[in-house]
């Protein structure tokens, strides 16, 4: 195979022997998708949360059966009882860990600070391990045209990794993360297998580096810059004119004026920054993955990505505006005055505090249905539709051999352990 930059979104030319990329299609119903996980979010909430690893099986067998590749869709055979038993599972090990830090906050208050440290990095730890055994679990319960994919490989030694590669980026504030992603990448594809079909991952850190350096430098830069104006305008102000020295501005205001505009710009600049970040992640992760002599070639266009970002952010605010409105209207309905004396705590009729309770839980759900929308559904359905597949004709031969391949059956419930993310 030959090695092929991914410095930019220049595709080698095809052979003339090589068959026609293969555009992969979402056929997916927005409709469909916002009433399962508006459903979801009110099961949820009847259930203390225990609904949430039915909706996200759901979830997935939704998204999975909206992907059509090469005319066949993708398949997900895993169960809510699976996730289900991964959280007991998780939760037998965290436990432990849990009463064992009350246990020394309460012999030694003094050093709970210094318990608060090796708990941080026992979580970090676990949380690489989770990752890695939830993809594993995602792929051995995820099928095409009959055939399982399938991950092997160590948990452990991908977690060694991670820290390994977390302290790095953190040393580095950030600057070695291109080439981390890479590697821990490569590990995960090099033990992905589809039948017979071996994964690999060739896309490089210095690659993605190239994509995103400016992105890294911006998110750095300008809070930065804020701060050095900020200080600035507390030096400076507008003369009265007079020769009498006095200002016409209080250079307070002036600063606070200043940290308020910079905010409003971060709002705006950072949701664009993320974007642009998402994007060109996307399209290297894909280019980079190899499954025997399939590869994916990705179109993504950030705009798209920027304005789903902004559709959530403006639902978003919006929701939190009515809420607002909402228990203030209640407050007055219910007869709430607020302190009754200076210095007095307000007394909170038990009507109002029902109220407020009921717009606090209804704008908390509304807020978790459009993030799984947006966040979830939407973002698939972008890059999905970017996506076009090269070299798809080697899925063939594996396909007919699905009865001697390798599969996910008998993996057992350790597998499920599942973070229930995407």
């Amino acid at each position: 195979m030959s090695d092929i930059s991914f410095a930019d979104d220049h595709v080698a030319a095809r052979a003339p022997s090589e068959a026609a990329p293969v555009p992969v299609l979402f056929t997916g119903d927005n409709g469909a998708f916002r009433r399962m996980v508006t459903r979801g979010a009110l099961l949820e909430l009847v259930t203390a949360g225990f609904y949430r690893f039915w909706l996200a099986t759901n979830m997935r067998r939704y998204l999975w059966s909206s992907t059509i590749i090469g005319g066949d869709a993708l398949e997900y055979v895993g169960t809510a009882r699976e996730l289900l038993f991964g959280f007991f599972f998780a939760l037998a090990i965290l436990a432990p860990v849990y009463i064992a830090y009350i246990v020394v906050g309460f012999e030694a208050e003094r050093q709970k600070a210094f318990a608060s440290l090796p708990l941080g990095l026992f979580f970090v730890a676990f949380g690489q391990f989770a990752i890695y055994r939830a993809r594993r679990y995602r792929l051995n319960r995820s099928g095409w045209r009959g055939l399982r994919f399938g991950m092997g490989g160590s948990g452990l030694a991908y977690m060694f990794r991670g820290i390994g590669w977390g302290l790095l980026i953190a040393l580095t504030l950030g600057l070695a993360l291109p080439w981390a992603e890479a590697a821990l990448e490569r590990y995960k594809m090099r033990h992905t297998y589809y039948g017979a079909l071996e994964g690999d991952f060739v896309g490089r850190g210095g690659d993605f580096f190239k994509r995103g350096w400016w992105i890294w430098t911006v998110s750095l830069a300008y809070p930065i810059l804020l701060y050095l104006l900020a200080r600035a305008s507390q030096h400076a102000g507008v003369s009265a004119g007079d020769g009498s020295g006095r200002t016409m501005v209080n250079n307070s205001n002036a600063t606070g004026l200043l940290v308020t505009l910079g905010v409003i710009v971060a709002f705006l600049l950072y949701p664009s920054l993320y974007a642009a970040f998402k994007g060109a992640q996307w399209r290297w992760w894909l280019g980079g993955l190899r499954l025997g002599g399939i590869r994916l070639e990705s179109k993504l266009e950030t705009t798209k990505l920027l304005t789903n970002y902004y559709a959530l952010f403006a639902i978003v605010v919006g929701v939190t505006l009515v809420a607002i409105v909402l228990a203030i209207v209640a407050a007055r309905i219910t007869g709430f005055q607020g302190a009754v004396a200076p210095g007095a705590a307000p007394h909170i009729p038990i009507g109002t505090m029902t109220a407020w309770i009921g717009v606090y839980v209804a704008t908390f759900l509304a807020i978790g249905v459009a993030s799984r929308i947006f966040l979830t559904q939407r973002v698939w359905k972008i890059v999905a539709s970017s996506v076009r597949v090269h070299g798809l004709e080697a899925a063939e031969d594996v396909a007919t051999r699905a009865s001697v391949a390798p599969s996910a059956i008998g993996e057992g419930f350790a597998d499920s352990l599942d973070i229930v993310g995407f």
